[in-house]
């Protein structure tokens, strides 16, 4: 029996064991507190600025109580229609004007025109004391090819030369170690590379024989060769030069001797010789009467002695010649003319596979003096340059007898001539005192536009040839037996505005 007392007391027990159960049930099953919090966010805060000119204390006090209904005050707007027709007029005048023709904004600083960039030579060839005759870039603008011979030999010669190819974009090049060398019997008197083939070398030699070198030949690099034969020159070749053909594959290279013959020859490579397609020989009785009565033959004879040839880039038909005797011709690879029978003083008829033709069909004003170098211009088609022992430049129009213009370029020979790839109004000439001078002809002055000092004493410049892939490249041959690749700014490479506008307004001007 429990007593009230007893019953209540385990009431009460009873009571809190089971209040302790659902608590642990409630907190077995409950989830951990969640803490919120409350933030408020807004924009930032703006305010309004102004300036003005003037402090306020000193603002006219009609324009602080200015009505919203009265106009603007005078402002930008209105001194710009106030100004417009003045401005206007002006820019029309400015237009028109020609003040500033040839001027180009320089945003660089070009404060050295021109830098030498390498000294090639061969050492065994300075050692012989033998002088670059003739310099050729390849079709790629890398390689750089140098003749070896004389230009002082007035007699037959049979010293041995070389022909020295350097590549420029070799790694670790070495000025004194060209990267080919080939020995050649004879004194090299003109060097051309193919215009495609960035391996074939055209050669003249002082024998008068031609050559084709092929460079990728390890072995024996002489690709073809006219030897000693009725066809070929029995004097020095004095230019050599590719002509375009039509027939992929074929080869044709065009000759120049002072023994009076312009000769084209396809290159046989099966045989390793060449074969005359056409032979042209320069006699005095066909040079046309214009200036026939002040040419002076060499030593009486009636041959012609070519000392330099060029090939129009605008007409496949026409070719110049410049003779001994200063005769500047202009002469068509399509004459049927026979040539004289003078022209057999060159040599014998007997086993000539083809017969000689008179190629001139125009003289223009002789010089009196060995014409040394022609060169036709690339942006026009009727201009062209001559140089030689008078020591002047004569611009030419294949439309006038007489020059257009004469520069003075030294005091001394000019050996060479060449218009520059990129610039219509610029051009190059070596000379005989060792200086190589940059002509514009577009500045005013006569003067050249700069000068390269190559700073040997009692050195000749006696080559030189643009790059016509690098324009800023320009290689100089030099009688001490070195070639200097020069470095020409952008001021001498970059084509100025109206260039060409300019060229084609000294093309029409009328020799004096």
């Amino acid at each position: 029996m429990f007593t009230d007392e007893a019953l209540d007391s385990v009431g009460i027990e009873s009571l809190w064991r089971k209040s302790q159960q659902l608590t642990q049930e409630s907190r077995a099953c409950q989830t951990r507190a969640l803490h919120s919090a409350e933030a408020e966010v807004q924009t930032a805060s703006t305010s309004a600025s102004g300036t003005q000119t003037e402090p306020p204390d000193r603002i006219p006090e009609r324009l602080l109580q200015q009505d919203p209904g009265e106009p603007d005050p005078p402002g930008l707007r209105d001194f710009l229609r106030r100004v417009e027709g003045p401005v206007v007029k002006e820019l029309v005048r400015n237009a028109k004007s020609h003040a500033f023709d040839g001027f180009q904004v320089n945003w660089e600083d070009h404060s050295q025109l021109v830098s030498c960039l390498h000294r090639l030579q061969h050492p065994s060839a300075q050692e012989r004391g033998l002088h670059v005759t003739s310099v050729s870039w390849s079709c790629t603008g890398s390689v750089i090819a140098c003749a070896y011979g004389r230009i002082d030999d007035g007699d037959w010669s049979t010293e041995k030369s070389y022909v020295c190819t350097w590549n420029l974009d070799r790694r670790g090049l070495n000025p004194k170690q060209p990267d080919l060398v080939i020995d050649v019997p004879t004194a090299v008197t003109a060097l051309s590379f193919h215009p495609h083939q960035p391996s074939l070398i055209a050669g003249g030699l002082y024998s008068g024989e031609v050559v084709v070198w092929d460079t990728g030949r390890t072995q024996d690099p002489v690709l073809a060769q006219t030897g000693m034969s009725a066809d070929s020159h029995r004097e020095p070749v004095y230019q050599v030069d590719w002509l375009p053909v039509q027939k992929r594959g074929e080869l044709w290279v065009l000759s120049a001797s002072s023994g009076g013959r312009v000769l084209l020859w396809t290159v046989d490579s099966d045989q390793g010789g060449f074969v005359l397609s056409a032979g042209y020989a320069l006699v005095r009785q066909q040079v046309p009467h214009s200036s026939s009565a002040s040419f002076k033959a060499r030593g009486g004879s009636s041959i012609v002695g070519v000392t330099s040839l060029a090939l129009s880039p605008w007409d496949s038909d026409t070719f110049l010649v410049g003779s001994e005797g200063g005769l500047l011709l202009k002469c068509s690879f399509s004459s049927r003319t026979p040539a004289a029978a003078a022209a057999a003083a060159a040599g014998s008829s007997e086993g000539r596979s083809v017969p000689l033709r008179a190629p001139a069909v125009f003289s223009f004003r002789p010089r009196g003096s060995p014409v040394h170098s022609i060169h036709c211009s690339p942006f026009h088609r009727n201009l062209f340059l001559s140089v030689g022992t008078d020591g002047l430049a004569h611009l030419h129009s294949l439309l006038q007898a007489d020059p257009l213009r004469s520069l003075r370029v030294s005091d001394s020979y000019v050996f060479e001539v060449q218009w520059s790839p990129t610039r219509p109004l610029v051009f190059a000439a070596a000379t005989g005192q060792g200086v190589v001078q940059i002509f514009d002809l577009g500045r005013r002055s006569l003067r050249p536009a700069a000068t390269i000092d190559q700073g040997g004493a009692g050195r000749a410049a006696t080559c030189l040839a643009f790059n016509s892939q690098n324009p800023h490249l320009l290689a100089v041959g030099n009688t001490d037996g070195t070639a200097n690749i020069w470095h020409l700014s952008a001021d001498l490479t970059e084509q100025s505005p109206r260039e060409t506008a300019q060229l084609e307004h000294i093309a029409n001007e009328v020799a004096e």
